[in-house]
């Protein structure tokens, strides 16, 4: 075991601004599914969008018996430069000392994180699939085998938390998921599944999407900043805290296309954002420039079909498809589209593949992405 490798990330992005931004004595747990296993960990957390420090009063693994529900005889306090508790600086990042803690393969373990003082709740992504889950509970349960069920409820945000590095195998590696909201909804979870159905599995996947997101814009109003960073504010950060990737898939731009509808309707959504092709095209050769940069092997995937979504118009279909076919000629391009899209109207999803808002796809075709995205990755 001699090679650190990323079991589990997520990206930062900006948490939506409510009257309710701060927390007080609140314990958050995620329980977290390791695609093989280790004999030490060390935890990765973020508070880069944050505008104020943070403290962590204190963070525990254990192993998972249940959602809820921890293994506290195994249960271990991570330690910061040798502290239980730490403070993170606005726009900061940390990693927390190596604890001497076996993961075993496919097992699920849960990172529980204790927050007394009021801390605000900026740095933080929505995620959701299969493996994507997350609880807060009043009071300090950081160190409870069970969260109590009263004082209990679920979240699909995750806080803070952005990595769980295992020392592993040499022969382990891990893909990185980049994107918007369609990444960060299941396809990467069930990509990571089917991966895991081989005993001898050596892939983990490392999601760092958050939705909204696009390449070349982001918002600076309080409306739609939990729609999160631009990718030359995202990428190179997100992908160069990955331990032992070797591959990234891009799917994004979607939002750079659907969102302008000028200021006569909406005032923040300028049809000045609207980018040409060719621009959009840059922005995926920067991270391409990027990723080889951390030696990663890039597949970009086509961006899926957009029918009867509100803002659609032709020439957003027409500047899609303009950009898919540049994605096209690529030798690791993930076809999407072809695999999502109707036989009969190539500009919508095919029956059942539509999650009902025209934009983001079912879950059964989230399980096709993930189906599509193997056969890449697997070659």
């Amino acid at each position: 075991m001699s090679k650190w490798v990323t079991v589990w990330g997520n990206a930062t992005s900006v948490a939506d601004r409510k009257p309710e931004n701060y927390a007080r004595d609140l314990t958050l747990r995620y329980p977290l599914v390791c695609a093989f296993g280790g004999n030490a960990v060390r935890l990765h957390f973020s508070n880069f969008c944050g505008t104020e420090p943070v403290t962590l009063t204190q963070v525990s693994i254990a192993p998972a018996v249940s959602d809820r529900e921890i293994n506290l005889k195994d249960a271990c306090l991570v330690t910061f430069g040798g502290a239980e508790s730490v403070t993170i600086g606005a726009g900061e990042e940390i990693v927390s000392d190596e604890i001497n803690f076996r993961v075993k393969p496919k097992g699920a373990v849960s990172v529980s994180i204790y927050l007394k003082d009021f801390t605000l709740m900026r740095s933080a992504v929505v995620i959701t699939g299969p493996l994507s889950k997350g609880f807060y509970s009043v009071g300090n349960c950081a160190l409870s085998s069970v969260l109590p069920l009263e004082k209990t409820r679920t979240t699909n945000t995750f806080y803070f938390l952005t990595g769980l590095d295992v020392l592993t195998d040499d022969s382990n590696r891990c893909v990185i998921c980049y994107g918007d909201s369609i990444t960060s909804q299941s396809w990467p979870d069930y990509l990571a599944l089917k991966c895991m159905e081989d005993p001898y599995n050596t892939t983990a996947i490392i999601r760092r999407a958050a939705s909204g997101t696009r390449v070349l814009r982001e918002y600076t109003c309080i409306t739609y900043e939990s729609y999160g960073l631009c990718g030359k504010h995202r990428f190179e950060r997100e992908i160069s805290t990955v331990s032992g990737a070797d591959t990234v898939i891009i799917q994004q731009g979607i939002n750079d296309i659907i969102h302008p509808v000028g200021t006569d309707i909406n005032p923040f959504r300028p049809m000045s954002d609207l980018p040409t092709v060719e621009q959009l095209e840059e922005g995926i050769n920067y991270y391409i420039d990027i990723a080889k940069k951390y030696n990663l092997k890039v597949h970009l995937g086509t961006l899926l079909p957009i029918y009867g979504w509100r803002t659609y118009a032709p020439f957003r279909e027409d500047m899609k498809n303009q950009f898919n076919d540049w994605l096209r000629s690529f030798d690791n391009c993930i076809d999407f589209e072809k695999a999502l899209r109707s036989d009969s109207n190539a500009a919508a999803f095919k029956e059942g593949y539509d999650s009902g808002d025209h934009l983001h796809p079912s879950e059964e075709a989230y399980k096709k992405m993930a189906d599509v995205a193997f056969e890449e990755i697997a070659k």
